[in-house]
C-alpha cells in the first residue's frame, strides 16, 4: 500500500497564564457549548490534520487538561512555559514526525477562525512559502503556517516571542491568505473583550 506523505500539523499554544483575565481562564470560557480550548481543538481536528496542544504541566493547569480529556489532539506539556511562547514552539517542533512538512500556529484565543479557514490555508501550502492569514481587507493576523525549512529557527527562539522575527526576515517567502471578515484578527484576552464579542 502506498504511504502518502503527511500534511502540516497544527499547534495550538495553550500554555500561557491568561493573566489579563483577572482570575478567569480565557481558554475555559464557553464557546459553542464547549470550553474554548476544546472547541478550538475540535475545529482544527475537523480538517484531518494532526493537532498538538502545548499546555502547562497538568499539575499546574488541571482544568485545561480535564477540558481536553478525550480530545482528538496530542497534549504536550511544556515545563518551561513560564518563559514564554518560544518554549511551546520549541517543544512542538521537537515533537513533530521527521517527515512533517509544516507547522501551523493557531492561537487558542481566536474563536472566529473556522475549520474552513484552516482548510483554506492548508490547501495553499506548497512547502516553501510561509502563509499568514489576514483579515478580508489585508491586515495581517493568525494563524501562520511555517514550512519545515523554518523549524530550526522556530526551535531556536527564546522568551515570550512567536515567529515574528522569522516573518520579518523571510518577507520574500511570506504569502498573505485572506480570511473572511476579521477572523484572522479577533483574539479575546480580557473580560471586556469577551463581553464585547458575545454582544456581537
Amino acid at each position: 500500500m502506498t504511504r502518502h506523505p503527511p500534511g502540516p500539523a497544527i499547534l495550538i499554544p495553550a500554555a500561557g497564564g491568561s493573566t489579563r483575565m483577572r482570575g478567569r481562564d480565557k481558554l475555559l470560557e464557553t464557546v459553542a457549548g464547549l470550553p474554548l480550548i476544546a472547541e478550538r481543538v475540535q475545529t482544527a481536528a475537523a480538517t484531518g490534520a494532526e493537532v498538538i496542544v502545548a499546555l502547562p504541566p497538568e499539575a499546574s493547569a488541571p482544568a485545561r487538561w480535564h477540558a481536553l480529556s478525550g480530545a482528538p489532539a496530542r497534549l504536550l506539556p511544556v515545563p518551561a512555559c513560564a518563559t514564554g511562547m518560544a518554549a511551546s514552539l520549541a517543544a512542538a517542533v521537537a515533537a513533530l514526525a521527521p517527515d512533517c512538512p509544516g507547522l501551523m500556529v493557531l492561537p487558542a484565543d481566536m474563536p472566529e477562525v473556522t475549520t474552513e479557514d484552516i482548510a483554506h490555508m492548508l490547501a495553499r501550502f506548497d512547502g516553501e512559502a510561509i502563509l499568514r492569514a489576514t483579515s478580508a481587507d489585508g491586515r495581517p493576523g493568525h494563524p501562520v503556517l511555517f514550512p519545515a525549512r523554518d523549524f530550526a529557527r522556530l526551535a531556536a527562539l527564546t522568551g515570550d516571542v512567536g515567529g515574528r522575527a522569522i516573518l520579518e526576515s523571510a518577507r520574500d517567502r511570506l504569502r498573505p491568505v485572506p480570511l473572511p471578515a476579521e477572523h484572522a484578527l479577533t483574539d479575546l484576552d480580557t473580560p471586556e473583550d469577551w463581553a464585547r464579542w458575545r454582544r456581537r
